[in-house]
């Protein structure tokens, strides 16, 4: 391992990081089509980088690109009955944690790197984030999409530091999931096709972000999966996903929101609604879907 890498460790597990790689900038036209496929099935929600290239080429960022750092940010703080929340929307916003962090890490490297550049995304840019962990060692795809790690199983949020720093590049992990299937055939809006593929329209965690009137089909579906916001039970069934341990992020450990009362929002307006729960991350859709999917699990 080069110094650089050494001390890119030292610093992240300092600042409370446990999981760092780090992959190459070459544009890659297996994503490229992998993504295109996607396209043509249907498999996009409209939420993605409509640009093709700009989520293959991580160059069109940063133009001297010579490596991004991936790191993964575990979540999981335990079960609670009657939760309706998907459990990453439990602590503070993930994307305001992992941005402050990563962040720490770049003024660390920064005093240790002359010149040293960098772009820092968690959800928010235009690459493909699971494949980025992948692609830097960090887990291995589940058939549900999902990254899964050895430590803390799928339940990891991923962000990433596009930088012009050539550090030494980690491999991807030569392992699967076992495949057993529990996330196919648990999935309400049969979303996980078995095949390390979802058709993303379907899955709940996307509808019950989706603006506007749900089918009823995509109703019924919202029925079952019995949350407000986020879906979990592709990682509640997953084997990987036992006995976990708990996130040490003290960020997403405390101050937990497990669910929303009807009662409550509904007497909220739209300027309270902003103000009591802006530092979450089931706020950025507003008040009136999360309100909408609130009247639907109260229907019979």
């Amino acid at each position: 391992m080069k110094l650089e890498n050494q001390i890119l460790r030292d610093i992240c597990n300092q600042l409370g990081i446990e999981m760092v790689g780090v992959c190459g900038v070459e544009k890659s036209e297996k994503l490229k089509n992998i993504l295109k496929t996607r396209a043509l099935n249907g498999y996009t929600t409209g939420l993605e980088e409509q640009d093709l290239e700009k989520r293959v080429n991580p160059r069109l960022i940063m133009e001297d690109a010579q490596s991004i750092i991936v790191c993964a940010f575990p979540y999981y703080v335990g079960d609670f009955e009657g939760s309706n929340l998907a459990k990453y929307c439990y602590g503070e916003d993930y994307h305001l944690v992992i941005k402050k962090m990563l962040a720490d890490v770049c003024d660390s490297l920064s005093s240790e790197i002359s010149g040293f550049k960098f772009e820092i995304f968690t959800d928010n840019g235009p690459l493909v984030d699971r494949y980025l962990a992948y692609m830097a060692g960090i887990g291995y795809y589940g058939i549900n999409n999902n990254i899964i790690t050895d430590e803390y199983g799928s339940y990891i949020l991923i962000g990433y530091i596009v930088n012009n720093f050539d550090f030494e590049k980690d491999k991807p992990l030569d392992k699967t999931c076992i495949k057993c299937q529990k996330c196919v055939k648990h999935c309400p809006g049969n979303s996980i096709l078995g095949n390390y593929e979802i058709n993303p329209r379907t899955c709940l965690s996307y509808l019950t972000q989706k603006k506007g009137e749900l089918s009823s089909e995509e109703e019924n579906s919202l029925k079952k999966g019995k949350k407000v916001f986020g879906c979990d039970i592709c990682q509640e069934v997953c084997p990987h996903n036992k006995e976990i341990p708990k996130t040490k992020i003290e960020s997403f450990a405390n101050d937990l929101i497990t669910s929303l009362d009807k009662d409550i929002v509904d007497n909220m307006s739209n300027r309270k609604f902003k103000r009591d729960y802006g530092d979450r991350a089931f706020s950025w859709r507003g008040k009136g879907v999360i309100f909408r999917n609130i009247e639907l699990m109260r229907r019979k």
